[in-house]
């Protein structure tokens, strides 16, 4: 889990961009989707300068820039399309929580996406961001992924109302893909929990504890990448009574309403597994706790076994010259079978008690 570090934020300032991702060795790459109702192009492999020559400003656009180490080409991104630097700098500090910003003719949102490690108790992290301005969507990805795959194959085939909606609708769509991401990775979480509450029946294990505990960190970090999204789709409601700017139009809003009610649903269920988990956890105590019990009740019947049997060898253990019995033929014979008695004596009393 990546943790915000005070001296590398302080760094990124708007006039010293730096990518501060792990994915250093993706190179960056552009593609770019000019579509409409009627017909859609798909573009590979582009250089800021090709931009004019197959953006068409009467047809909804897409770029979509997979890779952030190239920081000449997002500068050069910026400048054409007038994005101010402390923009660039939030799209490039993977640091940042989620958020949406209206700014002058700019509608600009990122979103961390979160999916399952395969084979594996951790989460990997991709910070997406997503601008919309003059009625184009850039989107901005750390590296290469099938996110959006079944979405590029939507406008290409015409599914769905996609290629008939602004670049608005797209974002939606968009957002809702990052959000089935989320989905999965609670759908794994669970998985494991409900292997570690069947673990913990069987076992006391203190492996058990630590798989607990992490899977309890990754709910954490969970409800930490949700809640700032949830402000962030409740804030966008602020924007249907802006009559300054208005990058989504009216009856777009609701779905974006829809996607604020999937993180409320999210965060409930993060709630409820918490709960599952602190019972796992609850139960693993309590086994343990009865195994040492057990462990303990079994050391002192044991004890109160030997204690009588201490004593009578202690006793017959004195060096006296005149004990009673120590000239006795059958002597030793009659002391083993009287604490042969006193042991069974005991057992039975302590088995009609229940105490073991």
């Amino acid at each position: 889990m990546r943790k915000i570090k005070f001296k590398k934020g302080k760094k990124n300032q708007p006039f010293n961009l730096e990518y501060t991702g792990i994915h250093k060795e993706h190179q960056s790459e552009m593609q770019l989707f000019v579509y409409d109702d009627l017909s859609v192009k798909e573009y590979e492999d582009l250089n800021v300068w090709d931009i004019d020559k197959y953006m068409n400003p009467k047809q909804n656009n897409w770029l979509n820039l997979h890779g952030l180490n190239n920081i000449e080409l997002i500068k050069s991104l910026g400048d054409y399309f007038k994005i101010d630097n402390f923009i660039l700098a939030d799209i490039l500090n993977t640091t940042k929580r989620t958020k949406v910003e209206e700014l002058s003719e700019i509608l600009f949102f990122n979103i961390k996406s979160l999916l399952p490690i395969d084979d594996s108790d951790n989460i990997k992290v991709e910070q997406i961001s997503f601008l919309i301005k003059d009625g184009v969507l850039i989107s901005f990805q750390e590296k290469r992924s099938d996110f959006f795959t079944h979405i590029r194959e939507r406008l290409r085939v015409h599914s769905g109302i996609v290629r008939s909606k602004k670049a608005d609708y797209l974002l939606y769509i968009l957002l809702d893909a990052i959000m089935e991401n989320f989905y999965i990775t609670l759908e794994n979480e669970e998985d494991k929990v409900e292997e570690l509450i069947n673990l913990s029946k069987e076992s006391t294990d203190p492996i058990i504890l630590e798989k607990i505990e992490k899977h309890r960190d990754n709910f954490h970090f969970l409800k930490r990448s949700i809640i700032p999204l949830r402000e962030s789709l409740y804030n966008i409601k602020s924007i249907k009574d802006d009559n300054v700017f208005n990058a989504i139009e009216t009856e777009n809003f609701t779905f974006f309403s829809r996607l604020h009610q999937k993180s409320l649903e999210l965060l409930e269920q993060i709630d409820s597994d918490m709960s599952a988990l602190e019972s796992a956890s609850n139960f693993f105590f309590s086994a343990q706790t009865h195994k040492m019990n057990e462990i303990m009740k079994t050391l002192t019947i044991v004890s109160a076994i030997f204690i009588p049997l201490t004593f009578i060898v202690g006793v017959y253990g004195m060096n006296f010259e005149n004990l009673p019995e120590l000239k006795y033929q059958y002597g030793y014979q009659t002391v083993m079978g009287f604490m042969f008695l006193i042991v069974m004596g005991m057992i039975i009393y302590f088995k009609k008690r229940r105490w073991f």
